[in-house]
């Protein structure tokens, strides 16, 4: 059994919570925002019900994880929540708050689960740190396309 570790991080795009949703949503778009992730696949056909399983490919500093994550809760323009099935063990949501008509606050969670072995090198001000740091520059990377995308759509 290994250690469960968290990181939380948040910003504030310039953008209506529909263009947000939609952009969160274009899963062959995510490598282009977040660099840890290499692909990922969709294994089942998109629906509108539960579940929504999708193979991921995570490609960092020498190390390759894979594993399939399936959606458990979907609030349309609210929130997404998941859970690994296989491979690396993750969970995580991302949640949208609307914070005007055309502004959105996005909350981002991810959780992983490291043998205890190798979860004390990962504490906040070790390798920790540079996670989150990871996990941030890839939410502003997200930022910056649906601000691109909505301000193109505007002209």
């Amino acid at each position: 059994m290994g250690r469960w570790l968290e990181h939380n991080v948040t910003c504030d795009i310039k953008a209506p919570v529909d263009k947000v949703w939609e952009v969160w949503n274009d899963l062959d778009a995510m490598p282009l925002w977040m660099s840890w992730i290499e692909s990922v696949k969709t294994i089942e056909a998109p629906t509108k019900t539960l579940p929504d399983l999708t193979e991921w490919t995570l490609a960092a500093n020498g190390f390759r994880f894979k594993w399939q994550a399936q959606i458990n809760e979907r609030i349309e323009k609210e929130k997404l929540q998941w859970e690994s099935i296989g491979g690396l063990p993750t969970k995580g949501s991302v949640k949208f708050v609307i914070k005007a008509e055309d502004r959105t606050i996005v909350n981002l969670s991810v959780t992983y689960e490291l043998p205890r072995a190798i979860a004390p090198l990962m504490e906040a001000n070790i390798l920790g740190g540079m996670v989150t740091n990871e996990l941030q520059g890839n939410l502003d990377r997200f930022k910056g396309l649906v601000e691109e995308r909505y301000k193109s759509s505007c002209i």
